[in-house]
């Protein structure tokens, strides 16, 4: 039998030829595109309106990341009155919101595509009042105040779900819990300090936050609200004690993130 020549068997199948090296020259273009850390965008003359550099473009990659957090905190209890204060209504406590401030240690493990793992143990110095006002009070000097305050160890264990990553930055959710441990009580006045409160707390922990890549490190602002779960009311005869029932923790933390 004759055997085509090899340039009629080239002719026959030039267009299959010609269409997988355009494929393949598109795969290639999109693949080095995808892989470039610099992306230019153009006007309609061609000129090179912006230029976006993609810092730390194998960020992700890695299975852990270290860093610390700066945070402020606005911080109140949440106050239950007692069934003596319903029927006798010595006083009536209402709680103030209080700053405090803290530094955590990160350590961050990726779980999954868009999920990680974080636990940030940490200090922080806390302070929460509770105003107490006599139920026909007239001088402002019959107003008394109980402060709760000490240094507070810190340790939260949360998951981390983030959005695909546009540019140098993405938005990120967080949630999970946290167990306080106070290691030092201010007690410097006796007369505002003789509401007594557990040395241990859990809270459940929810926020949001954004991460910002740079050439050498990421940032990342974050929102993050905090319920405490149990009561860390002591019981007590004062007239401070008696007239609650429960007291649960409250805050809401601004933290800022370098890792």
């Amino acid at each position: 039998m004759a055997t085509p020549h090899l340039r009629h068997q080239l002719h026959l199948h030039r267009y299959k030829i010609a269409g997988l090296l355009v494929g393949a020259g598109l795969l290639l273009s999109h693949a080095a595109d995808a892989q470039s850390p610099t992306r230019a965008r153009r006007g309609r003359n061609g000129n090179v309106k912006t230029l976006t550099v993609n810092n730390l473009p194998g960020y992700d990659d890695k299975w852990f990341h270290g860093g610390f957090q700066l945070n402020a905190s606005a911080t109140r209890f949440r106050v239950e009155h007692s069934n003596r204060y319903v029927q006798t209504r010595e006083v009536s406590a209402n709680s103030v919101i209080s700053p405090s401030f803290g530094v955590n240690f990160i350590a961050d493990a990726r779980l999954a595509d868009f999920f990680n793992l974080r636990f940030t143990p940490g200090v922080s110095f806390a302070n929460r009042r509770i105003e107490y006002k006599p139920l026909s009070y007239s001088p402002a000097d019959s107003i008394k105040t109980q402060e709760v305050g000490g240094t507070v160890l810190e340790f939260p264990l949360l998951l981390k779900y983030h959005s695909e990553r546009r540019g140098n930055s993405r938005m990120y959710l967080i949630a999970g819990a946290k167990a306080s441990v106070s290691v030092t009580n201010r007690r410097q006045d006796p007369e505002t300090s003789v509401l007594r409160t557990a040395n241990t707390d859990y809270s459940l922990e929810y926020g949001v936050g954004m991460d910002l890549f740079y050439p050498f490190f990421k940032f990342a602002p974050e929102l993050r609200f905090s319920h405490g779960l149990p009561n860390v009311l002591q019981s007590g005869t004062d007239v401070y004690s008696r007239n609650l029932q429960r007291l649960r923790t409250n805050a809401v933390t601004l933290y800022l993130n370098f890792e």
